[in-house]
């Protein structure tokens, strides 16, 4: 996720300091370098291993030392380790605003010119890890992540359900389960940073998706208008139907709780394909998008994308010409398929399609019908961040503690303190 917090995790420091202590690259008497690869992904570890070891059969002068940190500390680990000694040779960045401190700060060099298959990969897909300013590219694109719905085809087919063509349907499918004791939607609360992509998984459709981001971008249109409230109160229209202890739950919880049979849906991401396949090799999956609410201004179902992750180079790594062979290596087929077929996630380098037949039906829908995931993509570029904003809002919706209105207006007001359409 993936698209998680931002840079302000001040609880983590500490562990930023023993991080950029322990995790170095480094050289012997013979040439041979190994590089230190820093990541956000320690459930992708063993496959990542696997990986870098297709990477040392053709480049056999270069180790990669994979070394992944817990998703929800990673940003502060980064941003110390990127100025200390010690710190990555090249690490997993986040996209869009999240990335800009670190350019700013000078501790990424820029990949254009230095990377030529940067040509792999479309425009678009370079945007996430485009500066905002000097327009420069400082990662090299990792995957493209969708958020949808997962449903188990053995519960719905003991059920007799299918995959719901509206939302009317999607109630009283839910009402169905949950009478027989399963909990409809695996939905977690412990993990903030989820709630924003479950109301754009269920509710991009009733604001309007591509047309309300144009709108507000421009300054025609606010978090406060109607159609915007409506769309985060969907999620309290869905509160019945997610777990009685949603706020206690993480997202390892809920993976679990669904991969178990214990509940017949998530709303998730891309990302967690191989990770819900880990708990449960033998899970009979499907996936689809949520029919549009009541009131809906999109009237078919939305696929949520955004460029989630980039490879980048640390301005202090000693092993800068090792390093972009390792980044010029990532935006070849080879590894793209492997990142498809063993990671489980949506490659972004032209012309590499998975044999996943879900993620397929992913990138399928998300071209034809995409929207963005609007917090990410647009509002993280100040602070206080758009998604932080959205988050808090919805947990405190969800706990009784304020209307969706007023959710809405404390994200305008606080995203009005630095974005001027």
């Amino acid at each position: 996720m993936r698209a998680r917090n931002g840079f302000a995790v001040l609880a983590a420091t500490a562990l930023a300091a023993t991080a950029a202590c322990t995790a170095t690259g480094s050289s012997n008497g013979n040439g041979d370098v190994t590089l230190s690869v820093w990541s956000w992904r320690p459930e992708d570890a063993a496959v990542y291993r696997q990986i870098f070891a297709k990477f040392h059969e053709s480049h056999p002068h270069i180790q990669v030392d994979f070394k992944p940190y817990k998703s929800t500390e990673y940003n502060p680990i980064l941003s110390t380790g990127l100025t200390q000694a010690g710190g990555p040779d090249v690490a997993q960045l986040r996209s869009y605003g999240i990335l800009q401190p670190l350019i700013q700060a000078g501790d990424l060099v820029p990949l254009d010119g230095q990377v030529a298959g940067l040509s792999n990969f479309e425009t678009t897909s370079l945007d996430g890890p485009r500066g905002k300013k000097d327009h420069k590219v400082y990662g090299v694109p990792l995957e493209m992540s969708t958020f949808q719905v997962y449903y188990n085809k053995d519960i719905f087919a003991k059920y007799q359900l299918q995959p719901p063509a509206t939302w009317d349907q999607l109630i009283a499918d839910a009402k169905k389960l949950l009478a027989a004791g399963i909990t409809p939607f695996a939905a977690a609360g412990k993990d903030t940073w989820l709630l924003p992509l479950y109301d754009e998984t269920f509710a991009a459709t009733r604001y309007g998706g591509r047309d309300f981001e144009k709108k507000v971008l421009a300054g025609r249109a606010k978090f406060t208008d109607p159609e915007y409230v409506a769309a985060l109160d969907v999620l309290n229209q869905l509160k019945p139907y997610f777990p009685k202890d949603q706020m206690g739950l993480g997202e390892a919880d809920v993976q679990t709780l669904f991969a178990t049979g214990k509940a017949a849906m998530i709303p998730e991401g891309s990302f967690a394909l191989g990770p819900l396949k880990a708990i449960n090799p033998n899970l009979n999956l499907g996936v689809f998008n949520p029919p549009p609410p009541p009131g809906a201004l999109v009237t078919k179902p939305l696929q949520v994308g955004w460029v989630d992750a980039s490879y980048g180079l640390n301005a202090k790594s000693q092993h800068q010409k090792e390093a972009l062979e390792l980044l010029q290596w990532m935006t070849t087929a080879e590894f793209g398929k492997l990142v498809a077929d063993q990671l489980k996630q949506v490659s972004l380098v032209k012309g590499v399609q998975s044999s996943d037949p879900l993620l397929g039906q992913m990138v399928s829908a998300y071209r034809s019908d995409p929207t963005p995931y609007l917090m990410l993509v647009d509002f993280r570029y100040g602070t206080p961040l758009g998604s932080d904003l959205q988050a808090a809002g919805l947990q405190k919706m969800l706990l009784g503690q304020q209307t969706a209105a007023q959710a809405a207006n404390d994200i305008q007001t606080g995203l009005a303190q630095w974005f001027k359409p």
